[in-house]
């Protein structure tokens, strides 16, 4: 019979494992990009990420100051987020960060 002592040990690791690959995953966006944005969102993703590990190395110890750290790391991610999209608004992202796709990547039409 499963204790939920057992249950919960097997949540944690799979909990655990589940994050990893999505980290592995996160950290490929960040680095293959292609434009901007999408490292930003997968920087964000990754702040997302280790605010779920926090939460399973909590809940494994038992301390909630872990709690406290994860809304700090929240706070500070969405703080970015807000940051980025203030950027992306201002003319000099426009100016220096945008232009036409030589490559045909996004399906834009070449003049």
């Amino acid at each position: 019979m499963i204790t939920g002592e057992t249950y919960l040990a097997f949540a944690e690791l799979a909990a655990l494992g589940i994050l990893s690959f999505s980290f592995l995953l996160a950290v490929l966006r960040v680095l293959r990009g292609p434009a901007l944005p999408d490292r930003v969102v997968g920087l964000d993703m990754l702040v997302t990420i280790a605010i779920g590990f926090i939460a399973v190395i909590g809940i494994r110890t038992g301390y909630t100051l872990y709690l406290d750290i994860a809304i700090a790391l929240g706070l500070v991610g969405f703080l970015a987020t807000v940051a980025f999209a203030r950027f992306v608004m201002s003319r000099r992202y426009e100016e220096e960060f945008t232009s036409p796709d030589p490559l045909g990547l996004y399906g834009e039409e070449r003049e």
